[in-house]
């Protein structure tokens, strides 16, 4: 998979100020103001910075936290992880492997078959609904 690297003005161009924030400078939308928490049509959630997808419906589930939770990736190769030590905590990063945007936390608290709970933020991610039927 080819790196998307891009100048801070360039990301800056391409997201809005919400999206930047949250996949730039790892921050944190508010509980429940997201847009996908309560999605629950099928599709793939992809990164809104590169277009690659991350998460699809079928591992999608309410952890009751207010973020868009999942119990696995599309693909492990499609998200990186590393230590977060900030807010005096311990806690594992969710990046983009391909952009490296921060898209959320993992926690081993999540239901089978993995245990996991990707904490997702909405603003990290675009939508993509499944199409049904075929097109005449």
């Amino acid at each position: 998979m080819d790196k998307v690297i891009k100048s801070e003005e360039e990301w800056k161009k391409q997201l809005t100020e919400e999206q930047y924030y949250i996949t730039r400078q790892k921050g944190t939308e508010r509980a429940f103001t997201g847009k996908y928490h309560d999605n629950k049509k099928e599709g793939v959630y992809q990164c809104v910075a590169c277009g690659l997808d991350l998460f699809n419906s079928e591992s999608k589930f309410d952890s009751r936290t207010g973020w868009p939770s999942y119990w696995q990736p599309v693909s492990e190769a499609n998200v990186a992880t590393e230590e977060d030590s900030s807010l005096f905590m311990s806690r594992t990063e969710v990046l983009c492997a391909r952009c490296d945007s921060h898209l959320g936390h993992v926690f081993p608290d999540g239901p089978k078959p993995t245990g996991l709970r990707y904490c997702i933020n909405s603003g990290a991610l675009d939508f993509k609904e499944k199409q049904t039927g075929q097109k005449k």
